[in-house]
């Protein structure tokens, strides 16, 4: 392709994405001062693969944004629960799976700039590039509004999800052994490695295996506090590499 023709197809792409950041505006909630920012949020890299032109670097922005408004919303609202629950809780929320749904929900697909292999590969239904383009928004809406903006934003779609479909978490040894079933692995299976500290005051060292991971330990002023610990510590370990 030409240096010219080159150029005309990223001004049409250009032109392209600014129409759809003004068609997103009214269900965004938010005019924009820079529109740009918007139609680089919408952007997919297959349409131009320059950073600074595609919406790969608002995700990563916008991902921080999120994480934080996620956590502070969640260390608010449950004031009682520990870190493992709020852990898990959060990356319930933040998860691909999640933003995509939300995606769909604000229209974002239909509106996304993809190139001609994404389009062909309906690349504007894609869990991935949905979620890539949800933060990207979100990041495009903290620099064009600030933190107010973005935050509002975050909570108004984030906030239904905790009121209507959330469960509080469960305990760590049912929710590990769920997890378990669900995987289709065999249950937990806890051993006590050490007991130490005077007899008034014993200390419980346990480990908890499951195929296919690498085993967990754990410590606790009983086998049952132990056990929970390690259980606990291994959900957080899947939960990482889940959303790894």
């Amino acid at each position: 392709m030409t240096s010219r023709r080159k150029d005309a197809t990223r001004k049409t792409l250009e032109v392209r994405a600014l129409e759809a950041a003004s068609a997103l505006e009214p269900t965004l909630g938010h005019k924009f001062s820079n529109p740009a920012l918007l139609a680089r949020a919408l952007t997919h890299p297959s349409a131009d693969g320059a950073p600074a032109r595609n919406n790969q670097r608002l995700e990563f922005l916008g991902d921080r944004v999120l994480g934080l408004v996620v956590a502070t919303l969640l260390y608010c609202r449950f004031p009682a629960e520990a870190e493992g629950s709020l852990a898990r809780r959060f990356s319930a929320l933040v998860r691909g799976e999640t933003l995509a749904r939300l995606a769909r929900t604000l229209g974002l697909g239909p509106v996304l700039v993809l190139g001609a292999s994404e389009i062909e590969s309906d690349g504007q239904q894609r869990p991935a590039g949905l979620a890539n383009a949800f933060e990207a928004v979100i990041a495009a809406l903290y620099l064009d509004g600030g933190f107010a903006v973005a935050e509002r934003f975050v909570l108004a779609q984030i906030e239904p999800l905790i009121d209507e479909s959330m469960p509080p978490p469960k305990d760590p040894k049912t929710a590990l052994q769920e997890w378990a079933q669900a995987c289709k692995r065999r249950r937990p299976a806890y051993q006590i490695v050490t007991i130490s500290g005077e007899p008034h005051a014993p200390r419980f060292e346990v480990e908890v295996t499951i195929d296919g991971l690498e085993p967990v330990r754990a410590a606790g002023a009983s086998k049952r506090e132990a056990e929970q610990a390690a259980a606990l510590a291994l959900l957080d370990n899947i939960t990482a590499v889940d959303h790894g």
